[in-house]
This record gives structure tokens, C-alpha cells and sequence, in this order.
């Protein structure tokens, strides 16, 4: 995260980055979609191990939460200013060097939890966090304590052991910033274990007990947008570009890009294609890819070129195209 580390203490310091503050007011969002079912745990960990499904990332299935967030801050701001007159304020949310989960700790918005993200009692992890930097003094609020005890449910189930102990990350090896931040080759190394995750990913959230105190959100626009919700690895690795920009159209995954997008595909078809239980299913994968290398950049045939080498020897061969 190279933009963090070039603003140095500017982090740490909320009156560096935007002169004058006094005050940040600190917001929760929460994003579990209103269909979610009670058991939507056990629903996500299905979705998972199921090889051929396309694992998205809960919080970007809706709407793009800087859009809805920053908007509803703003208007928070606003509702200040009504009370107190105007004022100096900056808005932000996931938008800048800030360090959110800090400053939501000392607010008491939550803990950190041993994952890194920010935890409740009664709300668990899955909301967003946002900021309103201000020029005026509030009555500071308390922060909470922290309630991971001696659990590590978090930590062992990161797929590629990113979380390489209680409250530290190593985000060279986190799925979220290899699919989604990075724009790199994903290391060969890893790749197995991203499984079929093409958008970020959610282990840790899933494994932690206080998320079966996860809030529904209140608006519809975390709900579920087309194909993101049920797709499956093939169904979105045929989309051409022009269908990437109108099925992401107003989601935080258009961002990406197509080529991320279809980097990070071809690595989760390399794991189904791997995990393929029949010849007709591994054909068909095997298909797909093929008829993608020949006009595939450098970077997405290396991709490729690794997913058709998981094809297991098990399976029967069969005629395909070169």
C-alpha cells in the first residue's frame, strides 16, 4: 500500500493531512445485505467449497460503498452544521492515509480484532468505517475493550496465513489485496490457496464468533446486483469488457479493471479446473481458457498457462483445440 507509506506520519496525525483539524468524528456503516439469511455464515463457507462458483467479496456484491458512505457522511456534516453553524470538514471514507481502525478504536466505534478489523459486541465486523475530520472541538468519547480473549478462529482460517500473528497483517499475502489492490502477478505460491476467491475475500469475517451478531443493512444498496451474488467462474470469465463495465456499473469492483478482473479469474479456474470431478467439467474449463490465450496479454496468458497445468491426471484426456 505504497499511497499509506509515502504520507508517513501524516497518518498517525489527522491535523497534518488536513490543516486545522481538531476533532474526527468517527461512523459505522452496516453492509450484510437485507436478504441475507440467518445462517449466511454457513451459506458463504458452501459457497467456497464450491469450485466452480465465483467467490465475491459480501461488501462489494452492492452498491460501491465510498459512493454511498461519503454521501451519507456528508450529510451528517450537514446536520452538524445546522446544530452548531458552519464549519471546517473533511469527509472520508477507505479515501485517504487514514488510519480508520485506530481511530475507531479510540472512539469507540469497536476493537481491533486479532484479524485487524475493527469488532463489536453487538454489531461483529461487517459495516464500513468513514471519518468526518472537523475544526471544532467535540466531547471526546471512550474507546471499548477488547473482547478476542484467547480466540484465534480468525488466524487460522485465512487461507494463505496472511495474518501472521494476533493484530498484524502481512498484506503481501492477503487475498483482498492480491485480487483487488495489487497489480501484479499474483505470486505462484498463493495461488492454490485463493481457491475460487476472484474479489477479496471474507475467512476471517466468516470464522469470527461476534459476526453472528452481524447487522442487516437498513438501505437497499448492499442488496445483491445481478450476477455477482450466484455467478459462477465461467459464467463471468466469457464476459468481454463491455460486459465487465455494465455488470460492475456502479460496484466498487469496476475499479479493478477488466485485467485484474480476468487475472484473478483465470486463477480461480486453475483451482476448479484442479478440482474438477469429471472430464466433461474439466473440458470445459480447459475450453474456455484456451479460447482466451491466444489474444491474452503477457501477464493473463502466464496466468493461464498455470491454470491449464492443474488439470489433474486422473481424468480421462480429450481432444481439445490448441
Amino acid at each position: 500500500m505504497h499511497y499509506m507509506a509515502a504520507h508517513g506520519m501524516k497518518r498517525a496525525r489527522p491535523a497534518e493531512l488536513i490543516p486545522g483539524t481538531v476533532r474526527v468524528v468517527t461512523a459505522r456503516m452496516d453492509y450484510l445485505p437485507r436478504a441475507a439469511p440467518d445462517d449466511w455464515q454457513v451459506a458463504e463457507w458452501r459457497r467456497l467449497a464450491t469450485p466452480e462458483s465465483a467467490g465475491v467479496s459480501i461488501y462489494a456484491r452492492g452498491r460501491d460503498y465510498h459512493k454511498v458512505l461519503r454521501n451519507r457522511l456528508q450529510r451528517l456534516a450537514e446536520r452538524i452544521a445546522q446544530a452548531v453553524g458552519p464549519f471546517g470538514h473533511r469527509v472520508f471514507t477507505d479515501s485517504a492515509p487514514v488510519l480508520e481502525v485506530e481511530l475507531a478504536a479510540r472512539s469507540g466505534i469497536g476493537w481491533r480484532g486479532k484479524h485487524t478489523l475493527t469488532l463489536h459486541r453487538d454489531a461483529g465486523s461487517m459495516f464500513f468505517l468513514g471519518e468526518i475530520y472537523i475544526d471544532f472541538a467535540l466531547p471526546l468519547s471512550s474507546p471499548v475493550s477488547d473482547h478476542c480473549g484467547s480466540c484465534a478462529a480468525c488466524i487460522a482460517a485465512c487461507p494463505t496465513q496472511a495474518i501472521v500473528a494476533p493484530y498484524r497483517l502481512d498484506a503481501r499475502r492477503c487475498i483482498s489485496y492480491l485480487t483487488i489492490e495489487s497489480d501484479d502477478p499474483i505470486p505462484v505460491a498463493l495461488r492454490a490457496a485463493i481457491g475460487n476467491r476472484i474479489y477479496g475475500c471474507d475467512d476471517c469475517q466468516l470464522a469470527c464468533p461476534w459476526n453472528k451478531f452481524a447487522r442487516r443493512s437498513a438501505l437497499p444498496d448492499f442488496d445483491v446486483r445481478g450476477a455477482l451474488g450466484d455467478a459462477t467462474l465461467l459464467a463471468l470469465w466469457a464476459w468481454s469488457e463491455e460486459e465487465f463495465l455494465a455488470g460492475t456499473a456502479g460496484s466498487a469492483i469496476r475499479r479493478i479493471g477488466y485485467a485484474r478482473w480476468q487475472r484473478n479469474l483465470a486463477v480461480g479456474l486453475g483451482n476448479a479446473l484442479r478440482a474438477a470431478r469429471d472430464a466433461a467439467a474439466a473440458q470445459a474449463i480447459e475450453s474456455a481458457l484456451r479460447a482466451r490465450l491466444a489474444g491474452a496479454g503477457e501477464m493473463l496468458a502466464e496466468h493461464i498457462r498455470w491454470a491449464l497445468a492443474q488439470a489433474s491426471p486422473a481424468l480421462p484426456k480429450y481432444a481439445t483445440a490448441s
